[in-house]
């Protein structure tokens, strides 16, 4: 393996991070025309609601689906296929005359985007060594964010040189410009040309030994990785809090428009600073425990602390109840995002650092599906909460309850979390006694 360049991990990295972006400028536009959309076609909060949750059902089901489908084909071909899923529905979002349309789009556009944490999690687990692997997540995982503000800009733009037909036509075929880039500059490191060899080998040896399965390892057997606390660790850390995101994608520029008189059909910089707080955690969290951990920390260790240490600055959500300035709102909610994505970026990292790489895109697949699944159920909660405070004449208080809500789950998270892993050895799945760790 002749070298080339010393650093093309992190480039690696970009690539991840651009499909994300992508990724979530794609499922955030739904949101941004939601005031829009429900009058052009009368929709209920609940009709909203229906919406929302045909994504994260098929989310749910595509996460199981590609999870167990990119351990087996590999990251190059699982992630263009996931991504080519993706942006054709996103793009079919146009055609879409009705709830029953925009749900039928938004499944498609759910179970394709679903591939792309299990896809990029497991590249992560290829390129990196342990050390690295938090900052390399959190430096993808910043895309969600990203996203987010490059829909903010570019939605109002859209929306006034055109409509909101082509806001889907013009960003459902970026996936398709991503692609081309992914074919040209990816594979594994030991397929990759361009890759230097002490690069190499310095992926190589930062790497557990249960990472480094060779060629003729016994292929997974998925079912046996719900016998794993470990992996019960995942579900939780992801069912309880993922659904807590999905609302603040999806119904915050509501509550600005609806609390604050927020007119979505122009840039909004109450919005961009809140997503672009996301950045701030999601790279921050990941930088956090990385350092830790080269400070001599366990790794286990170093995650379930930082994890704690956002659970209790997440409580500050609920101060948002007693606020009536704009700024005040925007600079909690700035905080209640940021936070997340710090622990969503090391939640996402615990799986490489409980499991085998052979095993991580299944595990994240399994996670995630739990997360999509609370996020049917959640927005269910919001939307008949909302409806009710909303005839009540006092819509405030409908958001005011979620945000109690959302406070306070995060530290059950944790604590579910640390009971699960007080193991801290990695598992190895080739053993013949499901309950033996080394």
């Amino acid at each position: 393996m002749t070298g080339k360049l010393k650093n093309y991990r992190w480039l690696i990295v970009v690539l991840l991070f651009t499909a994300t972006t992508i990724n979530y400028l794609d499922r955030q536009l739904i949101g941004l025309l939601k005031p829009i959309l429900e009058k052009e076609f009368n929709w209920s909060e609940t009709d909203f609601a229906h919406i929302v949750m045909a994504f994260t059902a098929a989310y749910a089901v595509g996460l199981l689906a590609f999870g167990w489908i990119i351990d087996k084909v590999g990251t190059k071909v699982g992630y263009s296929v996931t991504i080519i899923i993706w942006s054709v529905a996103g793009m079919l979002h146009a055609i879409a005359r009705s709830v029953f349309g925009f749900s039928v789009a938004r499944i498609g556009l759910g179970i394709g985007e679903a591939g792309n944490y299990p896809a990029a999690v497991k590249t992560v687990a290829e390129w990196f060594p342990q050390k690295e692997r938090a900052l390399a997540t959190g430096l993808f995982n910043a895309g969600t964010s990203i996203g987010v503000v490059v829909a903010v800009l570019v939605v109002p733009w859209i929306l006034n040189a055109y409509g909101w037909h082509e806001v889907f036509w013009i960003t459902g075929a970026l996936g398709f410009v991503w692609l081309v880039f992914w074919w040209l500059f990816y594979d594994v490191p030991a397929k990759q040309s361009r890759l230097s060899t002490d690069e190499y080998q310095y992926i190589v040896g930062g790497q557990e030994a249960a990472d480094n399965e060779t060629s003729d390892s016994a292929p997974i057997k998925w079912f046996k990785l719900f016998s794993y606390p470990q992996t019960w660790a995942m579900i939780v850390g992801k069912g309880l809090i993922d659904p807590i995101y999905w609302f603040f994608l999806f119904w915050l520029p509501s509550y600005f428009s609806s609390t604050f008189n927020l007119d979505l059909k122009k840039p909004s910089l109450e919005l961009m600073l809140i997503y672009t707080a996301t950045t701030i955690g999601s790279i921050g969290g990941g930088y956090l425990s990385s350092s830790l951990i080269k400070k001599g920390w366990s790794t286990l260790k170093a995650r379930k602390t930082v994890l704690f240490v956002f659970a209790i600055l997440e409580m500050s959500i609920m101060l948002a109840q007693y606020v009536t300035d704009v700024w005040v709102a925007v600079g909690l909610l700035s905080l209640a995002v940021a936070v997340h994505q710090a622990w969503a970026t090391n939640v996402f990292t615990l799986a490489s650092d409980l499991f085998p790489k052979k095993a991580v895109s299944s595990v994240v697949g399994i996670a995630g599906t739990a997360g999509a699944l609370g996020g049917i159920v959640f927005p269910m909660l919001v939307g008949s909460l909302l409806d009710e405070y909303k005839a009540a004449g006092n819509l405030s208080g409908g958001y005011n309850v979620i945000f109690t809500i959302c406070a306070f789950t995060y530290l059950v998270a944790w604590g579910i979390i640390h009971l699960l892993t007080r193991n801290t050895r990695a598992v190895q799945v080739d053993e013949p006694n499901v309950s033996q760790l080394v």
